[in-house]
């Protein structure tokens, strides 16, 4: 069994979902949540919050591997650099637990949870659902961590039938 967190990065609300994968490749849902951060008064209190609470859901539930969504470009400057600000406190914390980042493009986690990369945020609620067998609604920041989780879970599998290093599964002609 491996445990697997994934993050949704956000400088608002960071989701965090983290799933267990069997050897068969069977998915358990172990935990979700959104951080909200956006009440802190300024920014960098904002990132200690991100920092604190990644590293405190990693000590509770002990994940050994890391999905987090690549920063994309965003169309407001300011907001991406926040963005990227988000992911870095997040990338630290799991960093500071000995575990292994692996990034995944936000269509890349569509694909693979929705089967288009261009899914829209209510495919992937539904479709996570589904896939982890969770009822009722589920918070958007937390699913999109929970696909992601998924997705690098599917992409582990893959990786392992095949035998190829995960550089060479992304090189581009």
């Amino acid at each position: 069994m491996i445990r697997i967190i994934g993050i949704d990065p956000g400088s608002q609300r960071t989701g965090i979902g983290i799933v267990d994968v069997d050897a068969a490749g069977k998915l358990s849902h172990v935990f979700h949540v959104a951080l909200v951060v956006a009440g802190e008064e300024d920014f960098p209190l904002r990132l200690k919050r991100i920092f604190e609470g990644v590293d405190g859901i990693i000590s509770m539930h002990r994940p050994v591997e890391c999905g987090i969504e690549r920063v994309f470009m965003a169309r407001n400057p300011d907001s991406a650099l926040k963005l990227g600000q988000a992911r870095g406190a997040a990338i630290c914390a799991v960093v500071n637990r000995g575990i292994a980042v692996h990034e995944y493009a936000a269509t890349e986690v569509k694909k693979a949870v929705v089967g288009g990369g261009r899914s829209d945020k209510s495919q992937v609620q539904h479709m996570i659902g589904v896939l982890l067998g969770l009822k009722g609604p589920i918070q958007a920041d937390a699913a999109d961590a929970l696909a992601i989780a998924v997705a690098h879970a599917h992409t582990r599998s893959s990786l392992e039938r095949v035998g190829i290093p995960r550089t060479a599964w992304r090189r581009r002609r």
